[in-house]
């Protein structure tokens, strides 16, 4: 239990990725951690978001408030976020003694801050989408969304790979498989809180494993484990897709490695880099959402969402995460 008279002390770091310019900061007392929020923000916004993966196995909601298993390193923890009033995000770390591991500590802090991309100022996106026919609606709907990331570049691919092709139910009931089969869970109060494989715990299967536990196709399975090898040994890593700074040198980059095409290396892009002008184009469900928006017949062609997304440049990713939002 907190002691509510132990004041927060703040530390302050700086956050890789996209905006590396940019620093955060949080506040620790010792028991919680303390995130403060941009003013362009919607815990339950957020967590209204979250709720719709329905079939998700990497997070839990219950009564407000988010549990999730985080890595850092070799040290793993549960922790409890929640909103405290409109400024701050309060992080609690479940059933532990107190976390005296000042790594432990930054690393679920910097997790949080890029899960809920809590360091891109959306303010000129809003403007902008203001006065956008697409978008107006969207950013009054879902005022406070943020682009909800996945921090880990391998977790990041397979997502794309599993999703590739099918209903994103049944991408969900592949991702559970995945999970439970082969990665590993934190026990909190009788519960099993799950962390998504690593790529080291993948690189030494052969594809048949993957596939002798339900893991859809053969290629998709060698897909996944060639991407787990490249990434295990150093091959494949965030920091140089990151140090491309150009979206379509970091997508010539990940379209050479076998099962990822211009979707799933823009999603990649988008939802683990945070690169703001990834955009796939080719997505389903942004052509829906465009439809639905429009009151169109039919989907959009390609030209035609060409110059509709003429006024996003360096807002794509945003956009296009925010018209997914009328879906799902």
């Amino acid at each position: 239990m907190k002691n509510t008279n132990e004041p927060f002390e703040s530390s302050h770091l700086s956050q890789s990725g996209s905006n590396s310019n940019l620093s955060f900061s949080y506040e620790n007392d010792g028991s919680d951690l303390r995130l403060r929020v941009p003013t362009e923000f919607s815990f339950e916004e957020n967590y209204n978001h979250l709720s719709t993966a329905t079939n998700e196995s990497l997070y839990t909601l219950r009564e407000g408030r988010i549990y999730k298993a985080i890595a850092v390193g070799e040290e793993d923890t549960v922790v409890e976020i929640a909103a405290e009033g409109e400024h701050y995000l309060r992080i609690r770390f479940i059933e532990e003694p107190p976390v005296d591991s000042p790594t432990l500590r930054e690393g679920v802090a910097r997790y949080v801050h890029d899960w809920f991309d809590l360091g891109t100022d959306l303010k000129p996106f809003y403007e902008m989408a203001a006065g956008d026919p697409l978008l107006k609606e969207a950013v009054v709907s879902f005022y406070g969304l943020r682009n909800m990331g996945i921090p880990d570049l391998y977790e990041a691919v397979c997502w794309g790979i599993l999703g590739q092709q099918i209903n994103l139910g049944f991408a969900y009931t592949l991702k559970r498989r995945f999970v439970e089969k082969f990665g590993r869970f934190i026990e909190r109060g009788g519960e099993r809180y799950w962390l998504f494989p690593t790529a080291e715990d993948i690189a030494v299967l052969t594809p048949e494993d993957l596939s002798a536990a339900g893991m859809t196709t053969v290629k998709k399975c060698e897909y996944l484990v060639d991407t787990a090898r490249l990434i295990a040994s150093g091959e494949l890593t965030k920091e140089q897709l990151l140090q491309t700074r150009d979206v379509k040198q970091a997508e010539k980059r990940l379209v050479q490695i076998r099962g990822i095409g211009p979707w799933t290396a823009h999603y990649v892009l988008m939802r683990c880099l945070r690169m703001p002008d990834a955009f796939p184009i080719d997505d389903v469900g942004l052509h829906h959402s465009i439809r639905h928006v429009l009151g169109l017949d039919a989907k959009p062609s390609k030209e035609r969402i060409l110059e509709l997304s003429a006024g996003w440049t360096l807002w794509e990713s945003y956009a296009t995460f925010y018209l997914w939002r009328f879906l799902y």
